[in-house]
């Protein structure tokens, strides 16, 4: 009986014990800035970010859905299979091949508010990332497309880094100095290297961090 007894008082102690929070699991929906193109298994974004966040004392997990090549377009399509019910948060950052390719703002704009519109569906926590149209396409079409994210977030909700590459410019670059630009990017000109995400996510990580903690409120 004293035996019986012991083990009745223990389940009920474990009943009310408080269970282990699961980690938060934010999915990172971009293009090749995401994906990690061109740098070795371990170098991209979403694991130099996994890192940085781990030696925050951060258990968050980081799901890389980036696709090269992706425009916003193709952010929105594979919405629906990138969100798995695991999905806690998530990290918009597309909008860079939309402008590479000269498409319509207002085209970007619409995918962009779809994407947040089923996030926020769905109950969660957003980081929508900027990126900065250059001068070639025209000051209306700089204006338009740089304000989308901004106003976006704004309109949504969400947080905000309103530029991919801030992490750079803190780092001493100049967006307008292909030279200064060089140290931090992969021979293309376009995609960072393995010293450039590190800067990169410098920057990105605060924010990150901001997102893991409204999604485990």
């Amino acid at each position: 009986m004293r035996r019986l007894r012991n083990v009745t008082i223990a389940l009920i102690f474990l009943a009310g014990a408080p269970v282990a929070a699961e980690p938060v699991t934010v999915v990172a929906l971009g293009d090749s800035l995401t994906a990690g193109y061109g740098l070795p298994e371990g170098e991209g974004l979403v694991p130099q970010l996994q890192g940085w966040l781990a030696a925050q004392g951060s258990d968050a997990v980081v799901v890389n859905a980036g696709v090269s090549g992706d425009t916003t377009a193709g952010g929105r399509a594979r919405l629906d299979w990138a969100l798995t019910p695991e999905a806690d948060a998530l990290i918009v950052t597309l909008g860079g091949n939309d402008m590479l390719r000269g498409l319509p703002p207002e085209e970007a704009r619409a995918n962009l508010e779809s994407i947040l519109q089923a996030a926020k569906d769905r109950g969660l926590a957003v980081l929508l990332v900027g990126m900065k149209a250059p001068a070639n396409w025209g000051p209306e079409y700089k204006a338009t497309f740089d304000a989308m994210y901004p106003e976006l977030a704004g309109a949504y909700g969400a947080l905000l880094l309103d530029d991919f590459f801030a992490g750079l410019a803190a780092a001493g670059a100049d967006p307008a100095d292909p030279a200064s630009l060089a140290p931090w990017l992969q021979d293309d000109g376009i995609h960072p290297s393995r010293a450039g995400v590190t800067e990169i996510v410098k920057a990105l990580g605060p924010k990150v961090l901001e997102l893991v903690a409204q999604a485990g409120t």
